[in-house]
């Protein structure tokens, strides 16, 4: 059977994300699929999968903003900058922070930020990703980036002391781009210990939730049962943040052979999606570059 949609996929600790596309391309015999966002192994969470007709919009699930419940542990910093690195540096905490002071740093994060990515990431410096260097025992300057952290708080309100480390977990939604290893680790700094990431789970990808997640035995059951296709999210949840222009039966048609079309109204943004009357997403559609008042087609969704 052909499957179309999107699987919000529960990925489990250990597996990479190629590892999860891997397994599902064999359970739903399909070679039409892939990730929309890379997962660290020891990270679990929501992991959205483009199956079908709607791999043509993974590219613009990147962007979403994410949201993560994480783990910051003071007392020492790793070569990964999370639990399963190679420690680099220990310090002993004998004073601990109070919710207080850690509440004032959280704050301090919150808007745009810059942040250097990790030695073990997959940025690419002169052609070559990051952890290709680390491998090799080398360390070269990484560029700086700006990110954005829109939320950032405390959960539980309880601090965990043990063998002179301390652990506290917080909620972070932040922009696409943002490592929140580094992240840890900064807040460690700013707090005066050395500190790495010790648990991380993401709960939302733009629009998809961890309530909406299946894990790999959900899905060999639906698979089981015939009821993969129904449980698939559509394509069009993937792209519902971008603004929309409704069309009648006559411009239908126009989109369906890729046209260049007068602008059907007043939209601020560059890209937006137009649909038919029968609420199937047709085209994403861009103004045009070069020609004012004008708008072409991106991205065609539906078939002529």
């Amino acid at each position: 059977m052909e499957y179309n949609g999107i699987l919000p996929l529960l990925k489990p600790k250990g597996m990479t994300s190629h590892d999860c596309v891997f397994r599902l391309r064999k359970l739903l015999k399909t070679k039409k699929i892939g990730h929309t966002g890379t997962l660290d192994p020891d990270v679990t969470g929501v992991l959205p999968i483009c199956i079908g007709k709607a791999t043509k919009v993974a590219e613009y699930m990147t962007d979403y903003p994410k949201e993560y419940i994480g783990e910051v542990t003071l007392g020492w910093t790793t070569t990964t900058e999370d639990r399963s690195g190679e420690i680099l540096e220990q310090k002993p905490v004998e004073i601990i922070p109070t919710l207080d002071q850690i509440n004032e740093v959280l704050n301090t994060f919150i808007g745009e930020i810059e942040q250097v990515p990790p030695m073990y990431s997959a940025v690419k410096v002169n052609g070559k990703k990051l952890y290709e260097y680390a491998r090799e025992g080398k360390e070269v300057e990484r560029p700086v980036r700006r990110i954005k952290i829109y939320e950032l708080q405390l959960v539980g309100n309880e601090i965990k002391s043990y063998d002179n480390a301390v652990s506290f977990s917080f909620r972070v939604k932040c922009s696409k781009g943002t490592y929140v290893r580094t992240l840890a680790v900064d807040i460690g700094k700013k707090l005066g210990y050395p500190a790495h990431m010790s648990y991380l789970e993401r709960i939302a990808s733009g629009p998809f939730k961890l309530s909406d997640c299946y894990t790999f035995e959900q899905i060999e059951t639906l698979i089981s049962n015939n009821e993969v296709q129904n449980s698939l999210l559509s394509l069009e949840k993937a792209i519902e943040h971008f603004p929309s222009v409704l069309v009648n039966s006559s411009i239908e048609a126009k989109i369906r052979n890729g046209s260049v079309l007068p602008l059907l109204k007043s939209i601020a943004e560059k890209r937006f999606t137009v649909y038919n009357e029968d609420g199937e997403c047709l085209a994403i559609y861009q103004q045009h570059p070069t020609k004012e008042g004008l708008m072409k087609p991106e991205k065609m969704l539906c078939s002529s």
